[in-house]
């Protein structure tokens, strides 16, 4: 039962960064049907400019912080420079956003250099508690209560406040909320910001989570976040919770009982989901 537990709580702590990279994910493809494959991208430079920021100032919030302008300002590049051209056109938009992630991936490597890079835990976050014979560990503990509470967040913004209604009447018809005088690409935009900043700020607190960061991070979480939102059905954000909750659920078991299927699980997964129901598990309209 131990055992079990301990597979549990790392594998929703697992689960909650997942879903803060498909939170932004959701964002910009599920609600705004952009197909942003340098999503990844964004995400790991979160992760360096985490990094670079704690070892500069020392404080895990500043840090924190510094990722997620980092993720913003990156944002509105993106959208201004790559996605506009080509909303609209998905095929398009796999082939630009592909490109620039190769290119995010590139610069790391120029800016913070080619190597791995070591991520510290702050030292109020480092350690564990002992209950029952279970270890929870802080970090993972901290990174539960910050998805849930992103979650919240987003939720109450977009059901309860004139911004999320505006974004939501933009993505059922664009045209009517023009006519309405208000400048959707603008709100848009905004969107697509926020989404990176999201990305970013799971970047940041993935860093601690695995101890180092690398350049090539950006794709091989991009795969995962894509996963969650096709399982959890386009714009759906409880749907994207409870995609990524069970991805880091299956992850950490099969890591533990079936080591050979820990890397295929999700695909597995994926492909279950979308057999039965493949609209996903929710659409935006039941959320």
């Amino acid at each position: 039962m131990d055992l079990l537990l301990n597979l549990t709580v790392n594998g929703l702590a697992t689960g909650m960064l997942i879903f803060l990279l498909a939170a932004g994910l959701t964002l910009i493809f599920g609600l705004m049907s952009v197909l942003n494959f340098a999503h990844g991208g964004l995400f790991a430079w979160g992760a360096f400019s985490g990094v670079f920021f704690y070892g500069v100032t020392g404080s895990f919030l500043i840090s924190v912080i510094g990722a997620v302008l980092t993720g913003i300002v990156l944002g509105f590049i993106t959208e201004k420079l790559i996605i506009k051209p080509v909303y609209g056109n998905h095929v398009q938009q796999i082939l630009i956003t592909l490109g620039f992630m190769l290119v995010l991936s590139e610069m790391l490597k120029v800016v913070f250099g080619p190597n791995q890079i070591a991520a510290k835990t702050p030292d109020y976050l480092s350690g564990s508690w002992e209950a029952g014979g279970v270890i929870l560990i802080k970090y993972r503990l901290f990174i539960i209560l910050v998805g849930l509470l992103v979650f919240a967040v987003v939720q109450f913004i977009l059901k309860r406040t004139k911004i999320g209604l505006i974004v939501r009447a933009g993505v059922l018809n664009k045209e009517m909320v023009q006519a309405l005088g208000i400048d959707i690409n603008k709100v848009f935009l905004y969107v697509f910001m926020a989404g990176a900043a999201l990305a970013a700020l799971a970047g940041a607190l993935m860093a601690p989570y695995s101890g180092v960061v690398y350049a090539e991070m950006g794709l091989e979480f991009a795969i995962l976040a894509f996963i969650v939102v096709v399982i959890g059905g386009m714009g759906s954000f409880p749907g994207s919770l409870l995609a990524a909750i069970l991805v880091g659920l299956a992850g950490s078991y099969m890591a533990y009982f079936v080591p050979s299927l820990s890397l295929a699980v999700n695909m597995i997964l994926m492909a279950v989901v979308l057999i039965f129901r493949p609209q996903g598990l929710f659409t935006a309209k039941e959320a």
